[in-house]
């Protein structure tokens, strides 16, 4: 046989090996058919961050506060690539969030007022870092209604991450 029809024989068996090797992780990307991105939230006050998707890889992060806000960027199997609001990345087993939507303050404060209105009562001044939920945010509106413990009020669409911009939520 000659080197040249040889050397593309190897050439293209290399090539269909490495196309069917490639072919399973293209069709699990999404299996849950949700779209992505997306956001979630952790199950428990518990949640290990790995490096990849699997118990085989290591933990880089554990989390430790329920409801917080995630976004999901990538699926393989029942695994899934999370973000959280600092940027930081890592793989988490579905069955450690949830679907319900929640929200972490990113600003010093954020005011929640009785009505969608400025000019509204104010009911609570919301610190950093707190975890609320979403109960509702018209796509039509700069607002949402926000529940953090006890206070539920309308805040504008600013100081608090978990939502994308325009994003209708109804809860």
């Amino acid at each position: 046989m000659p080197r040249i029809f040889r050397t593309f024989l190897y050439r293209l068996m290399a090539l269909a090996i490495f196309a069917s090797l490639a072919t399973p992780i293209v069709a699990s990307a999404q299996e849950s058919g949700l779209p992505i991105p997306r956001f979630v939230a952790l199950r428990s006050d518990k949640v290990f961050l790995r490096s990849g998707p699997g118990l085989r890889y290591p933990k880089v992060w554990i989390y430790q506060r329920r409801n917080m806000p995630m976004e999901v960027v990538s699926e393989f199997d029942t695994w899934r690539k999370v973000r959280d609001w600092e940027g930081s990345e890592g793989w988490v087993h579905q069955s450690l969030l949830v679907g319900s939507r929640h929200v972490i303050v990113t600003d010093d404060t954020i005011t929640l007022y009785s009505a969608a209105d400025e000019n509204a009562r104010k009911i609570a001044l919301v610190s950093a870092n707190v975890i609320g939920k979403v109960e509702d945010c018209p796509a039509s509106m700069n607002w949402c209604q926000l529940r953090f413990g006890d206070f539920e009020g309308w805040a504008p669409r600013q100081g608090f991450w978990g939502l994308y911009e325009d994003e209708q939520v109804e809860g």
